[in-house]
């Protein structure tokens, strides 16, 4: 529904009819990838390997007016031709994206971590990312830092499960002692190269280490969940640590089991 008619006003979009387009786009790429609503539009839109939306009605413009043109001189449109066009229209599109993640306006870790393997994520790359991976690549979950700076929910940026005054992403991925054993068993597999850029590019690579990266978050992350349920749990002790409320926290502890 968003493309409808988009031959029709593909070229005259302009700075703020974009920003119109990439409020719903985001909103549901956030769906799709299960983040927190404080993820960029440009983290979700790579998380969620959709294309920006006034890039994909480019291409339908272009293929609708070349499908004008021949049928004005009489020229039969085949569906191999077609297919021809769509895949160079896509090629354009994978070019124009990856030279607009060079300078981000948000999401630059994510950005600069997957704009070498765009096109392979997008096309080739078959894993499903979950919640948890989610919260190691964007930074945007149970992390001390996160919880401080951004959602006001933790009174420092302290890790908990050991003395690192920043609680990040990446020392959670890297140094937290508290996950030696999980960080070998993943180490084992892509090697000890642990900054995003290089688990991206061993997601992409093989199935393999896809499938160590999706293990290591599942562990280590649902660990850290339980440890900030019980933190949220003793309000008396720290009243910024408030449990969270609203409808949709509401739906979830009733799907939990007893």
């Amino acid at each position: 529904m968003a493309l409808y008619g988009a031959p029709v006003w593909a070229e005259h979009l302009n700075a703020q009819t974009r920003a119109l387009l990439r409020s719903p786009q985001r909103s549901m790429a956030l769906r799709i990838i299960r983040g927190y609503r404080t993820i960029s539009c440009e983290a979700a839109l790579i998380l969620a390997r959709t294309p920006p939306w006034d890039l994909e009605a480019r291409v339908l413009s272009e293929i609708y007016y070349r499908t004008v043109e021949f049928k004005q001189r009489g020229d039969r449109v085949s569906l191999e031709l077609t297919t021809r066009w769509r895949r160079q229209a896509r090629i354009i599109i994978m070019r124009t994206w990856e030279d607009r993640l060079a300078t981000p306006t948000a999401g630059r870790a994510v950005a600069a971590a997957f704009r070498p393997h765009l096109e392979t994520w997008i096309t080739h790359c078959k894993g499903t990312l979950t919640f948890r991976m989610v919260q190691m690549f964007t930074g945007h979950g149970c992390f001390g830092h996160y919880l401080h700076c951004t959602a006001r929910r933790e009174p420092t940026t302290q890790c908990h499960h050991c003395d690192h005054g920043d609680d990040t992403a990446q020392h959670t991925l890297e140094d937290c002692p508290a996950w030696a054993e999980q960080r070998a068993v993943l180490c084992a597999t892509i090697g000890y190269d642990l900054s995003l850029p290089a688990i991206v590019t061993a997601m992409v690579r093989s199935s393999q280490g896809y499938d160590a990266i999706a293990d290591f978050c599942e562990a280590v992350i649902s660990q850290k969940e339980a440890a900030e349920r019980e933190r949220e749990a003793d309000v008396a002790a720290d009243p910024v640590r408030r449990r969270r409320g609203g409808r949709r926290r509401a739906i979830h502890e009733r799907q939990l089991p007893p």
